[in-house]
């Protein structure tokens, strides 16, 4: 907490004389973050049975990445890294919040999980809290799922919280629509949706406060489950998806099935509501005359959902989905405009992390983070001025040594140069991938490249030690005789 105290003073020093010197008001900044999206689920990447069209005109209005990655295949890490810029591993957070921990572990599998913190620690410094040193008003709206009570969006950086609480969705009420049981979001009139009224509370926040910088954090609950769509958008994807020739396409990913195809009606009438509202978010500033002011950033914490829990969207050609190493579990759209500095319309391949993000948006905003601030994340800002300059030297690290819902195992992976190397805890085997060719990681050539497969592991072992990854473990109570609990 003293550290904290002590950058706030410094912070808020630095922005009053920067005020008093006459220097331009600062860029408001603007967060939507998605629930379980996966990639190719918007159209702007290829869907044609979703209709985003708000996230297609964002993309067409700045520039959209097409090798970004989540810090995590599941959700809790990666909205961590999201807001400290650092790799999950260094806050503990490495499995969504509320999973079990390894001396509760009741299913059959080689391996014990490893185990994880329950909360972002105070001591982590967020986006809020540097924005807010600096004068922004900030507001948090959405999922939280980063701690309970005393380790709210209040409690690190965030002015107001609008529905973030430790649960990782909306399950109080009747859960999308109102009332909606959750003592972070008063009750709207019966049957309010739920991204409509988190759009409307950050409209409002704009315009209370748009006489001063502000950073939206909008991490909206959809598209996670529970699967529920308004009536009307339900009926509308039914319609699309009665008019397809093949529905319900699925194959094996071991031990599950995956999803090939996208015709769910529910998720697809759930996607078009989130999309309607970041374009209620998009219209509102342009209504307020902030857009170029402002900088905008669209993407999701994972991938899509594809082989459990309905397994309601396809990531092809990206291999599996959600809880995954493979790039449908990691690999997630992201949309970023800020009119006269970034290019409109532009594509940008370069790999990219969530991590990256909060680096970003100091490097745009001109705010230099205090020496004590350490991000594994780097600023985007000149690439994407650039007009998307592509650097595909770029190494990524990926550390998961837990067991998902959707049937992945503990592992770790890296990528560099093009080349992802994954190696599975389990029974330490290696899959090797020329991912940017092999995009649907089919052809695994480890057994060919020897040398290479040698020097990414080292990399790999050199990065988990620096950031303190911890590793699965065996399970003294396994029985290979029994059912496998993947």
């Amino acid at each position: 907490m003293v550290c904290r105290w002590v950058l706030s003073i410094v912070c808020l020093a630095w922005f009053s004389a920067s005020v008093r010197a006459g220097d331009a008001r600062p860029l408001n900044v603007v967060v939507m973050v998605a629930d379980d999206l996966g990639q190719r689920d918007l159209g702007c990447y290829g869907s044609t049975f979703y209709e985003t069209p708000a996230l297609d005109r964002l993309a067409a209005d700045g520039i959209r990445l097409t090798r970004a990655y989540s810090a995590c295949p599941v959700c809790s890490p990666t909205r961590a890294a999201l807001t400290t810029g650092r790799y999950p591993q260094r806050s503990g957070i490495t499995d969504y919040i509320g999973a079990a921990q390894p001396e509760a572990w009741k299913r059959n599998t080689r391996h014990l999980p490893a185990p994880y913190n329950l909360q972002l620690a105070l001591s982590e410094i967020t986006v809020a809290e540097i924005l807010r040193a600096r004068g922004y008003a900030t507001f948090f709206g959405g999922k939280w799922h980063l701690g309970g009570e005393g380790f709210l969006p209040e409690q690190q950086g965030f002015d107001v919280n609008f529905g973030g609480l430790a649960q990782g969705g909306p399950y109080g009420g009747k859960k999308y629509f109102s009332p909606y049981g959750n003592p972070k979001l008063a009750d709207g009139p019966e049957g309010e949706h739920l991204p409509d009224r988190l759009a409307s509370e950050a409209v409002r926040f704009m315009e209370s406060h748009r006489d001063q910088p502000f950073l939206i954090w909008l991490p909206f609950y959809d598209v996670h489950t529970p699967l529920m769509a308004r009536d009307d958008l339900q009926r509308k994807y039914e319609l699309k998806r009665a008019n397809l020739s093949e529905r319900d396409v699925f194959a094996d990913e071991p031990p599950r099935k995956v999803r090939m195809s996208q015709d769910h009606a529910v998720y697809g009438g759930m996607v078009e509501a989130m999309d309607q509202a970041a374009g209620k978010i998009l219209q509102a500033l342009d209504r307020l005359q902030l857009t170029e002011q402002t900088l905008v950033i669209f993407t999701s914490d994972n991938g899509g959902l594809s082989t459990s829990e309905g397994s309601p969207t396809s990531n092809q050609p990206l291999r599996a989905g959600k809880g995954w190493l493979y790039e449908g579990g990691i690999r997630t759209p992201c949309l970023m405009r800020l009119p006269r500095q970034i290019p409109a319309g532009v594509t940008c391949e370069t790999p990219v992390m969530s991590i990256d993000y909060l680096p970003t948006i100091l490097d745009f905003c001109e705010v230099k983070a205090e020496p004590q601030l350490q991000f594994d994340g780097i600023s985007l800002k000149t690439q994407l001025q650039q007009r998307g300059r592509t650097d595909l030297s770029r190494t990524l690290y990926w550390q998961y040594p837990h067991y998902g819902n959707q049937g992945g195992a503990p592992g770790a992976a890296v990528l560099e140069d093009g080349w992802k190397l994954i190696e599975w805890f389990d029974d330490d085997r290696i899959e090797l991938f020329r991912v940017y060719e092999d995009i649907s990681e089919q052809q695994n050539v480890a057994a060919d490249h020897p040398q290479l497969v040698q020097h990414l592991q080292s990399r790999l072992q050199e990065w988990q030690l620096a950031v303190g990854a911890k590793r699965s473990t065996v399970n003294p109570a396994w029985d290979p005789q029994k059912k496998a609990g993947r």
